[in-house]
């Protein structure tokens, strides 16, 4: 099957392009870039060389891509641009992947308080917003439309769906820490981001509204029945890549003896256990482990552990993820193995 990917040029792009390469079933076809169209792949791609397929970069024309013989297409495109596109290309009968947040939020008018306009609302309707580990899976054969959650959502998500769907936790009272690396800013020429400005400092940011809580809080919503608000607050640390998270979240029984503490915390194992025990991509530490950026970038990868505190009476939760594959491109990878009935982890281990 031939794919394309537009926005090639970007981290979660370039990603794609070294999976899709690399991917025994699949046929990368084509590569977009409005920046390089015309360069050969390799050119703007060293790392490629000898493994590019002569490729080269072509113009960004959504009307070009639909009217060829590409099967399914993944948009490495910033919000409101990715919506173009697929108009364009869903209309032509194509299957797309998209990697932005245009059609992660249901609600228009919650898409609109996040990000302004959207170019292609009437496609909402349609689009299937696909975590492969937690939505139900029909989407696999209804779906021309898919929506990669984000790497904060995923990091988040993975972690506390099962334990809300339990009722081990409440949905009230989360509080969410996460730390990601500077790869998650996208590859932009902004001062903020240089080396000398991230180098040896850690700093909050996009306190007390963050983009990525429109669709955390509606997708828990979503599991709960009611609203859902959490405390969310991202933090930027120098490294490339990785995003650690920690919840701290209000256990539904009381810890006030040795019993409920052990009570809760069968619970809350045998909660990962039905919503994991088949998922290659979630790893569920155990014994004293705690999970670490260092061990899952470069994988597609959630790790999670967990330890209650009776003294506080909270849970909390940590989780660990690389966010440009598990939170971008290797989860849209993966999305793309089960529409096509191939082994979930091709092209991925």
């Amino acid at each position: 099957m031939k794919v394309g990917i537009v926005g090639a040029a970007g981290y979660s792009g370039e990603i794609l392009v070294k999976l899709l390469l690399g991917h025994p079933r699949v046929t990368l076809a084509a590569v977009t870039s409005r920046t390089h169209a015309g360069k050969s792949l390799a050119s703007v791609m060293p790392a490629v060389r000898g493994i590019d397929r002569g490729l080269t970069f072509v113009d960004s024309d959504p009307v070009a891509l639909a009217a060829g013989d590409i099967a399914l297409f993944f948009l490495a495109l910033p919000h409101g641009a990715a919506a173009i596109y697929a108009q364009a290309l869903v209309a032509a009968g194509k299957r797309v992947i998209d990697l932005s947040a245009d059609f992660r939020i249901a609600d228009l008018a919650t898409y609109q308080k996040y990000y302004g306009e959207h170019h292609a609302p009437g496609l909402l309707p349609s689009a299937r917003f696909v975590l492969p580990e937690l939505t139900a899976p029909a989407w696999k054969t209804e779906a021309k439309l898919i929506a990669a959650p984000g790497c904060y959502p995923t990091s988040i998500l993975v972690p506390l769906v099962p334990l809300l769907k339990a009722a081990v936790v409440t949905r009230e009272h989360i509080v969410v820490n996460a730390f990601s690396g500077v790869s998650g800013a996208g590859r932009k020429a902004e001062v903020d981001y240089l080396f000398c400005e991230c180098n040896e400092s850690v700093r909050p940011y996009g306190v007390p509204k963050h983009r990525h809580l429109s669709e955390i809080e509606e997708q828990l919503s979503a599991v709960a029945g009611s609203p859902v608000v959490i405390q969310f607050t991202p933090h930027l640390i120098p490294v490339n890549r990785g995003i650690l998270t920690t919840l701290y979240l209000a256990p539904c029984q009381h810890l006030s003896s040795p019993e409920e503490v052990t009570s809760l915390g069968e619970r809350i194992s045998a909660s990962y256990a039905k919503a994991y025990s088949n998922a290659p991509f979630v790893r569920l530490l155990e014994g004293k482990a705690l999970p670490d950026t260092k061990n899952v970038v470069g994988t597609n990868v959630v790790e999670i552990a967990w330890r209650l505190d009776p003294r506080t009476g909270r849970l909390i939760v940590m989780s660990a993820e690389d966010n440009i594959l598990k939170g971008a491109s290797g989860q849209a990878v993966q999305s793309l193995n089960l529409i096509c009935g191939f082994p979930e982890t091709t092209g991925l281990i």
